[in-house]
């Protein structure tokens, strides 16, 4: 009887060695998720490069639309993103004026308020320039980063993540999300700042839509500096195939 509980055991133990081998066999490495990954993105930035779209860029401050602006969008010869403004878009909003009681005073007071507007709306030029940044994200910039052990992969049920740290600049950190039956992209986010690390933090996040072919596009992309109150919001919209 014990001879047979110990076959039993031994067979059990045996079994449970071999299942545990096969899934360690089945599972990809962090290289070989990391490889699988910058692939997906490369075939569908590729399929992406058969588009034109419109995009239009809204940027506010404390929550007041600032300036809005539609370009029409296709990638050049060159690989490149080539941007032609569509007429008719919004214009740049204007702050209000108020009449001082005293002339030299108003001249005074509407200089620095020029002044301000002046470099507010180039930091809110530099917040939005950031966003073309991260976005789409670069194969190349991801390899460099794996070489220099900048990237990791974190697994789970349905997505794996994948993070990138000083993707753009020092102490930033890129994480993109992708489903494990497809290796499509299901979340992308960032953490970087325009001009300190401390002082401007910025969040980015990225909504993804879906063309009839199955590649995926970021349809909507939010940047938020919370300590400036200001946003940028981008929107990808009327995707076409080159020709059609």
């Amino acid at each position: 009887m014990k001879s047979v509980r110990r076959t039993t055991g031994i067979v059990i133990s045996t079994g449970a060695l071999l299942a545990a081998v096969a899934l360690c066999a089945q599972t990809p490495s962090p290289q070989e998720r990391a490889a699988a990954l910058k692939q997906s993105l490369a075939a569908n930035q590729a399929a992406l490069k058969k588009y034109s779209w419109v995009e239009t860029t809204t940027i506010s401050l404390k929550g007041e639309v600032k300036k809005q602006e539609q370009k029409q969008c296709a990638y050049g010869a060159d690989g490149k993103v080539q941007k032609t403004p569509i007429p008719g878009a919004t214009p740049t909003a204007q702050p209000e004026q108020k009449e001082s009681k005293g002339r030299r005073g108003g001249r005074v007071k509407q200089a620095v308020v020029e002044k301000k507007v002046d470099e507010l709306k180039d930091y809110m030029e530099r917040a939005a320039a950031l966003v073309h940044a991260y976005v789409p994200p670069d194969p190349q910039k991801i390899q460099a980063a794996q070489a220099a052990n900048h990237l990791s992969i974190q697994p789970s049920a349905n997505v794996v993540t994948m993070t990138i740290t000083d993707y753009q600049q020092p102490g930033d950190s890129l994480a993109i999300g992708f489903n494990t039956t497809d290796n499509q992209l299901a979340t992308y986010n960032v953490s970087s700042y325009v001009e300190k690390p401390k002082d401007d933090v910025l969040t980015l996040a990225v909504t993804f839509g879906r063309l009839e072919d199955g590649v995926s596009y970021p349809q909507q992309i939010l940047l938020d500096v919370k300590s400036k109150n200001v946003q940028v919001k981008v929107v990808n919209s009327g995707y076409k195939k080159s020709g059609t």
